[in-house]
């Protein structure tokens, strides 16, 4: 049975080697699955639940847009396009605020980890974005989403508010109640400096993450700068735990290589780190650079961007539109 398969991207600009193995890498595999139906979603209106420079978002809805082709997402097999366009997803969110309950919200540990102590000061739509997933998803009849270990439990009310929908209106079968796909090996990328935090773009320090706009220039450097300690690679599983920094370059190699951590653990078991890195550094520059280079290319040509954008939206929307119009016909509108 074909998967329909729906996941987002929040475009913060300047997407990175986490991006890219946590979820990019793993979109290509999904579109080139010829049993998949495959929906990509620039989520534009989840990313103003903090304040956005106008002009920056519009130019990073393209940069995400264009990543994803670069990357290997074909946009004549899988619909791209941004979620502001679509206006059913806002729909859709008040209509299933309305299903949702408080007390699952309240239980939603993203919303207390990104509000930090300053809760009042939160925006409404940071405690409700989880809402708007759930629209986001259920809008296409999603069987199945890619998620990482953050967002479990937003899908896991997605499917509290889905069946409840159906069991407060004796549709047992209107939303689907879609499946997780997590990738089962190494997609949590640590920075390159501490390899106890996540890469991130809030980073201040560029050394810390690996751009997918770096050339190879910049991949060498930051992967001969990377953080390492002074023992030899390690021998087995259990001492590259003890090991953060080690375990998150051999978790890039690995990931980049098909190959699990095991594997690469045998391989340059007592060796040194220089060498290491070297081989690192050129499966970087082999994945990375020409991603890096389309991605410039595709920048320079914004109208064909935006043809994709517009495309798809259009796509997504007839899509959207028809479940909403099912969902008032429930309602009773």
């Amino acid at each position: 049975m074909a998967k329909r398969i729906f996941s987002g991207v929040q475009p913060t600009g300047n997407l990175h080697l986490g991006n890219y193995l946590g979820a990019i890498k793993n979109f290509v595999s999904l579109n080139n699955d010829k049993e998949n139906i495959c929906i990509f979603c620039v989520v534009d209106l989840h990313a103003i639940t903090i304040k956005q420079d106008p002009k920056e978002l519009k130019e990073n809805i393209r940069e995400t847009v264009a990543t994803f082709i670069a990357s290997g997402i074909d946009p004549k097999k899988s619909i791209i396009f941004n979620q502001s366009s679509v206006p059913a997803h806002s729909e859709g969110a008040w209509l299933l605020s309305c299903i949702a309950r408080m007390g699952w919200l309240n239980r939603m540990t993203q919303f207390k980890e990104k509000a930090g102590k300053d809760k009042e000061k939160a925006s409404v739509g940071l405690y409700s974005y989880p809402i708007l997933m759930a629209a986001d998803i259920l809008l296409y009849d999603t069987t199945h989403v890619p998620v990482g270990d953050d967002q479990k439990q937003h899908l896991e009310l997605c499917r509290d508010i889905a069946q409840k929908f159906n069991n407060d209106f004796a549709r047992d079968d209107f939303f689907n109640l879609p499946e997780p796909l997590i990738q089962k090996e190494f997609s949590r990328i640590m920075s390159l400096k501490d390899g106890t935090k996540k890469m991130s773009k809030s980073d201040l320090s560029d050394l810390s993450r690996i751009n997918l706009t770096d050339n190879k220039n910049d991949i060498i450097n930051k992967i001969k700068k990377a953080k390492t300690d002074p023992l030899p690679m390690p021998s087995n599983l259990e001492e590259l735990e003890k090991r953060p920094e080690a375990k998150n370059l051999i978790g890039i190699y690995s990931s980049l290589m098909g190959l699990n951590l095991d594997q690469t653990v045998k391989n340059y078991s007592g060796k040194n780190f220089s060498e290491f890195k070297e081989n690192l550094s050129q499966i970087l520059v082999e994945n990375i650079e020409p991603i890096s280079l389309e991605i410039q290319k595709l920048l320079n040509d914004k109208s064909y961007l935006d043809e994709i954008i517009l495309d798809g939206s259009h796509k997504a929307s007839e899509i959207a539109s028809e479940k909403i119009k099912k969902i008032h016909e429930i309602l009773g509108f």
